[in-house]
């Protein structure tokens, strides 16, 4: 039965809601609950494109509470009725447009906000949804977990991919990046770590505030919050970007002399892949069970215990390949695992390891994992068309879309292939892209050449192709 944040009768409500419209009638429609992504049809919403999330919380660890406000900015794309937001789970306490009180009510990871007016195609707007309860950790297709992780002294909030709707509500696809603020109050023994800058640090009566600030647009999976005990580091690199580091204490030996290495591999990442494209960097290593898996939350990527160095250059590629230029779709995860995969072989290469000739042709061969299967998996489907949402992150995605890459370096040579994945992050800059955008652009550098081949055998071809 829907619940409704009015305390008057509903026939009443309506009457009023209908007032408020041109003409006395509704002249907008409601958004779609869905932006019918291939393999996660009901996440995003139509309708609207956010612009900014101020998320304002307050958490308890003890008890698990999480009380919380979210500020959305946004622009109505067609004449809307109504809207919907992602939020599954917690208890919604009241919700407002533009200052005046909302009808809502909710059906699964649906929250439908009817405001009291209807909003014109092109008009800004701010929804406000005030929140509470105990957030959900969310079972991925694929078994992992995400959404609102529970940690030793703490908490972990993790997106990818669907995750961010357990502790906010928004418009939860990669397709709408947005700026951020996130507030978070904790007690005055934890920090609270998050993406951005650290603008505002405050204590009182026995809590502390922690205000973080995203300038550059974000997707909601990237944005992540942090709460325990941590030890923190604050340092530059050499021209001066600032480095945030935040480690638990159980993990500050074990992961010293890697992270101590973070402006080395921006230097080098920025010289291969071309100007960082945020206002800050950084870590966030929490204990090994804390999570099942890195991710690269944006600006500030998270390690479950002390990460290898391959993978840290991994999930800093991310912050060019994924994070600023951002798929339009979850099938496109290619564009983002090939590419930070293929960061860890030109690190190798660079660093007295194997090539990424040796690594391509030892993946071919099959010997290059000790475990048979694992030679084999990276064959099950092609990079660019996963079998299902529990596939979007195996390994055909991560290695054989490296792969794709390879073969595009040796068609074009090292200097045209530097200038495609330099250019293609800066010509996407915090935007979005798909497959089809990426095998235009490399055609586009290369006119003389032919990738046909490689589109149809690496790309897109089923099983192994015949010749490396």
């Amino acid at each position: 039965m829907p619940r409704y944040s009015v305390a008057v009768p509903f026939a009443l409500a309506f009457a009023v809601a209908l007032a408020g419209c041109s003409g006395g009638g509704v002249h907008g429609k409601p958004g779609a609950s869905g932006v019918r992504d291939p393999y996660f049809p009901k996440m995003g919403n139509g309708g609207y494109d956010v612009s900014h999330y101020g998320l304002t919380l307050s958490y308890e660890p003890k008890t698990r509470h999480l009380v919380g406000t979210a500020e959305i900015t946004a622009r109505a794309t067609q004449n809307l009725s109504a809207f919907n937001l992602d939020l599954k789970g917690l208890d919604v306490d009241g919700v407002t447009v533009e200052g005046k009180v909302a009808r809502w009510n909710r059906a699964g990871q649906e929250l439908t906000v009817r405001p009291h007016d209807d909003l014109d195609k092109g008009e800004t707007f701010r929804a406000t949804v005030r929140y509470s309860g105990d957030p959900e950790t969310i079972t991925d297709p694929d078994s992992s977990e995400e959404g609102w992780l529970r940690t030793a002294d703490g908490s972990l909030a993790l997106g990818e991919p669907t995750g961010s709707m357990a502790w906010f509500p928004g418009n939860h696809h990669p397709s709408d990046k947005a700026s951020y603020d996130i507030t978070i109050t904790v007690p005055e023994v934890l920090q609270a770590v998050s993406n951005g800058e650290l603008k505002r640090e405050t204590t009182k009566n026995g809590r502390t505030t922690f205000a973080w600030h995203t300038a550059e647009p974000m997707a909601s999976y990237l944005a992540t919050v942090a709460i325990g005990k941590y030890k923190i580091t604050r340092s530059t690199t050499k021209n001066g970007l600032p480095v945030y580091v935040a480690v638990d204490p159980t993990q500050t030996e074990a992961s010293k002399k890697v992270l101590a290495r973070i402006p080395d591999i921006m230097e080098w990442e920025e010289y291969n892949f071309g100007p960082y494209p945020f206002s800050s960097t950084g870590a966030i290593v929490d204990r090994p069970d804390d999570a099942g898996y890195a991710l690269e939350t944006q600006a500030r990527p998270v390690f479950p215990g002390a990460p290898e160095t391959e993978l840290l250059v991994h999930e800093l590629a991310h912050q060019w390949y994924g994070n600023s230029v951002t798929p339009k779709t979850w099938r496109d995860m290619w564009l983002n695992e090939g590419f930070a995969t293929y960061a860890e072989w030109l690190w190798q290469e660079d660093h007295g390891g194997d090539t990424a000739d040796e690594i391509f042709h030892s993946l071919y061969k099959g010997d290059y994992y000790e475990n048979p299967d694992e030679n084999k998996a990276i064959w099950a489907f092609p990079p660019a068309k996963p079998s299902g949402a529990a596939h979007i992150s195996d390994s055909p995605v991560y290695d054989r879309g490296a792969m794709v890459l390879h073969k595009i370096r040796q068609a074009v040579g090292d200097d045209t292939f530097y200038d495609i994945i330099q250019g293609w992050a800066a010509g996407h800059r915090h935007g979005n892209a798909d497959t089809d955008d990426f095998t235009a652009y490399v055609e586009k550098k290369a006119p003389d050449k032919d990738f046909s081949e490689i589109w149809k055998d690496w790309l897109y071809g089923e099983g192994k192709p015949a010749k490396p």
